[in-house]
């Protein structure tokens, strides 16, 4: 699990973007040129993009579906879990060790003949 599921740098440029595009619209020439213009079109459309990418990453997320009273009782749900299974490893781990290992006069071992013997056919 590694991977991040919404990369930092998507939403630290998209107010790099968005700054991008203010600017070019405020300047002094401002949209009169055909140059100016198709670099404000495509300072806007990177900003459209990146501003898309983000909100697919923030709709994909897991567990995004749920409301937050879900999503605070599938929490407390796994944190009960978790309490019960620390429990379990509290009470497991005060229990004296027994050793399982016999005698060898202790041990009876069945031996089906039948089993290791070739069928004659």
């Amino acid at each position: 699990m590694s991977s991040n599921p919404l990369p930092v740098n998507l939403y630290e440029n998209l107010l790099l973007k968005m700054i991008a595009v203010l600017q070019l619209t405020h300047q002094s020439e401002g949209t009169t040129t055909p140059a100016a213009k198709q670099t404000i079109l495509q300072a806007t459309n990177d900003f459209k993009n990146a501003l898309a990418q983000a909100k697919d990453l923030v709709t994909n997320l897991p567990g995004g579906e749920l409301l937050i009273e879900d999503q605070d009782e599938v929490i407390h749900m796994l944190e009960t879990l978790r309490d019960r299974k620390r429990a379990q490893l509290e009470r497991f781990s005060r229990q004296p060790l027994q050793s399982s290992t016999l005698s060898a006069s202790e041990q009876k071992m069945e031996i089906d003949s039948m089993a290791s013997t070739p069928a004659n056919d």
